[in-house]
């Protein structure tokens, strides 16, 4: 089959980054006209994205302006990812209450740090139990954690707990996903024996163009397979990323360069 034109390449790209865009609004001063405009923006003219994620006390009042084929994720435990488990199970449970389909919660990253497993375990658990029947993704921290065997390790806790995603970052540190990273969390993803052909991951911290993104599928696609090429699989937490995904549809002058790049430690 000859290969695609390069605008037709980069066009499924941008679609591809379009279906999994978690479009994301988490700042502290964020009001219900910010989440109405994120809400707007998530149903744009060249489709809808996958979800939008918010802060807990907005997701009730983004499910209701969005249509049912849009899911809605809040976070817990966020953005420090403390080992306050009543804190995080506070969160989830308000969450679950929203009529939102999917948590993002932060591991404790510190305690993981500490070599406290336990501590994180009775967390991720905690969580997991309340929010049964929705989507479940653990926040790693990737920068904080920096060396691979301590995401492996927080990858496979994360995935013995339940999580039915692995995500890189909050966002809120100085650095979000590299591919090192997220090729570790793959690896573990798919040597899971549960797992391994169920969960999914999701790209959150610098990921502002499809070329950006293009990394990320060349990754998920080598590790767990064109099968996982999707938002049952694959998510992008962003909220930029939208910008140069109309760029590109609308055809004009996108930010990202053709043929796709893979993005340096940056939030």
């Amino acid at each position: 089959m000859a290969a695609l034109p390069l605008d037709a390449d980069r066009s499924s790209q941008a679609r591809l980054a379009l279906a999994c865009l978690d479009l994301t609004s988490l700042n502290a001063a964020d009001t219900e006209a910010d989440i109405a405009s994120l809400c707007q923006r998530a149903q744009g003219r060249f489709g809808p994205v996958a979800a939008v994620c918010v802060w807990p006390r907005f997701a009730a009042s983004a499910r209701r302006q969005l249509p049912a084929t849009i899911r809605v994720a809040a976070v817990a435990n966020f953005p420090d990812g403390s080992a306050d488990t009543p804190r995080a199970v506070f969160d989830t449970r308000q969450i679950v209450d929203s009529g939102a389909q999917e948590v993002d919660v932060v591991l404790p990253y510190a305690q993981l740090l500490a070599g406290d497993e336990v501590a994180v375990m009775r967390l991720l658990t905690a969580v997991r139990a309340a929010c049964t029947g929705l989507v479940l993704k653990v926040i790693l921290e990737t920068s904080e954690l920096k060396r691979q065997d301590r995401i492996r390790r927080a990858s496979w806790l994360s995935l013995e707990a339940g999580a039915d995603f692995l995500k890189t970052s909050t966002g809120k540190t100085a650095f979000g996903a590299t591919p090192v990273g997220a090729r570790t969390m793959l690896q573990c993803i798919a040597a899971h024996p549960r797992l391994g052909a169920k969960a999914g991951f999701k790209a959150s911290g610098g990921i502002r163009t499809v070329a950006d993104a293009a990394a990320y599928f060349a990754l998920v696609r080598e590790i767990l397979g064109q099968e996982a090429m999707g938002p049952a699989r694959l998510r992008f937490g962003a909220s930029s990323l939208l910008d140069d995904i109309e760029a590109i549809l609308g055809g004009g002058a996108a930010n990202s360069p053709p043929g796709g790049s893979y993005p340096g430690n940056r939030s």
